[in-house]
């Protein structure tokens, strides 16, 4: 178990734990809450061993594996699946070990190697390190495409394929969701689910805490409390705690003021001067309780717009995607994501869209935002449209090197949106709102938090007072308070709302109807987000059969060369090759049959020289196989190229 008793726990000057005590017991899935900057990843760090407590005791069993995301964005050429297989440590420990019992020519070391590369996984490693990539939501064509041609948001996905392919007794995810769609994140659910470890897991994300956590860690002002059961659980029992705490307070306010009142009244009368000493001295002996003293919420609120077109809105036989790159070859055609969309937006809709990764959710938000032009058919705007636009990639809206100051200044130079100032004072008041106060307002954006850049926009937002919010993932990089703020501002907003999020609880609190982006078109979905969960399963397990219908296929058309056409005579030559062909299939035969019963018998009871002497025999068979293999391959092109 990891046991905390009396820690402190500093980051400079700033002290984040102070005497906190608790226990996490094996197997335990535990939700890690608290405000931004109140510790949450600093407890990570100690208990991976980044840093160490500045007093207390903390202890964890010291053979447990600690799996982690690795927060560095990854740089290599390699390929997303042998990324992902490289997290796997013991089989790349076993591997090492297998080469340098080789290099030695050790008989023992190279079967207890041989023991524990098998052990690790070596025969399905690149199929589970598949099966991970594939639930992260890439597709079967990008499976070897090298890590540095995904873009940011991707890689970070690999890194948790990487993490969660690790074998591990603990397991640390800080901020999983906040690159996933909701295909994605519901994959990832069902299988942290069936994790058989140890889970701390930080998360602003209010279902998916709920969905897989069973015990609920709060930081506040230095100190851990613990609570069973989910988030939704820990909000509740919170609230009793802090009503119970409040009412005792006040209780004893009132019995302060009562035995103040005695004694004020009479402590100049001898007659009474004992009776008042005894609850002079009652109330210093009276252990003070605290009012309850809750963190000063943020609160805003988007202004009425200026005019409610109706339709807002007409997309008409629509094709969204992106142009060819500037660099591209002449003739080379447009890529083309959701074809002939044909919607209306009508004032005071408020649409959720929904779509599995890569369908076109963001490029068809992007379309309608103007950032990129349709590539066919018309998308019409009624007169006085004003749009906001959240970008998924916050600095598709942002720039890094001006702070927000200068981009509130920009936005009022561009256009200043009735009853607004573009006063530099009135600007500062309204950051100051958003919580950017002081030296902030003059901090470039680029070496701001996600936190905040995403803060800045909504700040932006509000201030153009639009009609049309078109809000692609708003809440990545948001805590819960800020996310329940939005909830609120979104529902009071008298415009009209389209939303891609992969946040649930926000989606079912604020849209009341969804459009399905799937296989290049745009369609109403009759149903809730649990309808559309179902959904999403039954889509991957036909895009599963789809893809093993297609391998299939392959091999079939690999293994069965085509039938010699009728007036062509088979040459003394292909006959050869075609005896060689069936020798060397029937060589593979049997390798692999000796091969699975090298490795069934090296893992019984053995002793020392059995396991060095059968070792031995598994690496003479496996070189045989990769000899037979590539002789077969040669034989193929050679038929191949004869017919």
């Amino acid at each position: 178990m990891i046991t905390l008793k009396g820690v402190t726990l500093r980051r400079g000057a700033k002290v984040l734990l102070d005497d906190a005590s608790v226990v996490v017991n094996p197997g335990e899935k535990v939700g890690l809450v608290g405000r931004n900057g109140a510790g949450k990843s600093s407890l990570f760090a100690l208990i991976n061993g980044s840093l160490h407590e500045d007093g207390g005791e903390f202890a964890m069993p010291p053979g447990w594996r600690i799996a982690q995301v690795a927060q560095e964005m990854p740089e290599t050429a390699a390929g997303a699946t042998a990324f992902v297989v490289a997290g796997d440590s013991a089989l790349t420990a076993a591997q090492a070990e297998v080469a340098a019992a080789e290099a030695a020519g050790d008989g023992e070391r190279m079967a207890h190697a041989y023991m524990a590369l098998h052990d690790a996984g070596s025969h399905d490693a690149e199929a589970r390190a598949q099966a991970l990539i594939l639930g992260l939501g890439f597709k079967t064509t990008e499976l070897e495409n090298p890590v540095n041609s995904f873009s940011g948001g991707w890689r970070m996905r690999l890194q948790l394929a990487r993490a969660l392919m690790c074998p591990s007794d603990l397991l640390l995810l800080d901020e999983p969701t906040n690159h996933l769609d909701l295909d994605a994140l519901v994959w990832l659910e069902a299988w942290l689910k069936r994790y058989a470890g140890t889970l701390l897991v930080i998360s602003h994300d209010r279902e998916f805490l709920d969905a897989i956590t069973d015990v609920t860690l709060h930081i506040e002002a230095g100190r851990l409390a613990r609570y069973g059961g989910n988030y939704s659980t820990f909000e509740e029992t919170r609230a009793q705690q802090l009503e119970l705490q409040q009412n005792a307070y006040l209780r004893q306010q009132e019995k302060i003021a009562h035995l103040q009142q005695f004694i004020d009244r009479f402590k100049a009368k001898a007659t009474k001067a004992r009776q008042a000493q005894s609850r002079v001295k009652a109330l210093e002996r009276m252990e003070r309780l605290a009012p309850v003293l809750t963190s000063a919420e943020f609160t805003f609120e988007f202004k009425e717009p200026a005019s409610l077109p109706d339709p807002m809105l007409v997309l008409r036989d629509a094709d969204c995607g992106y142009p060819p790159a500037d660099d591209a070859p002449p003739g080379t055609p447009p890529a083309l994501i959701v074809r002939k969309a044909t919607r209306t937006v009508t004032a005071g809709q408020r649409i959720g869209i929904l779509g599995a990764n890569g369908q076109g959710k963001s490029t068809l938000v992007k379309t309608i935002a103007r950032v990129l032009a349709p590539l066919g058919g018309t998308v019409s705007e009624g007169k006085g449209l004003a749009i906001g636009y959240f970008a998924q990639q916050e600095l598709d809206v942002l720039r890094p090197q001006d702070n927000p100051l200068e981009h509130m200044t920009r936005l009022a130079r561009e256009a200043l949106p009735e009853g607004e100032s573009g006063r530099e004072q009135d600007l500062r008041n309204f950051l100051g709102s958003f919580n950017f106060t002081g030296d902030m307002v003059k901090q470039p954006v680029g070496t701001m938090s996600g936190g905040e850049k995403a803060r800045l926009v909504l700040a932006m937002l509000v201030w153009q007072r639009p009609n049309l919010l078109l809000l692609d993932e708003p809440t990545n990089h948001l805590d819960l308070a800020t996310r329940e703020a939005l909830a609120v501002a979104l529902n009071e907003f008298e415009g009209t709302l389209m939303l891609v999020s992969h946040d649930r609880a926000l989606l079912r609190s604020v849209c009341d109807e969804f459009w399905l982006v799937a296989r290049g078109g745009v369609a109403p979905f009759d149903g809730d987000l649990d309808d559309y969960q179902q959904f999403l399963l039954d889509e991957a397990k036909r895009v599963r059969e789809e893809v093993k219908v297609a391998q299939k296929e392959e091999r079939n058309a690999v293994q069965a060369p085509p039938p010699p056409s009728a007036n062509r005579k088979i040459t003394p030559q292909m006959k050869a090759l075609k005896r060689d062909l069936g020798k060397a299939e029937q060589r593979l035969a049997e390798l692999e049959t000796r091969r699975a019963d090298l490795e069934a018998r090296l893992g019984g009871e053995l002793s020392p020289q059995e396991i060095g002497e059968l070792g031995l025999e598994l690496q003479a068979v496996n070189d045989a196989l990769a000899e037979c293999e590539e002789t077969w391959l040669a034989l193929s092109e050679r038929i191949e190229a004869a017919d």
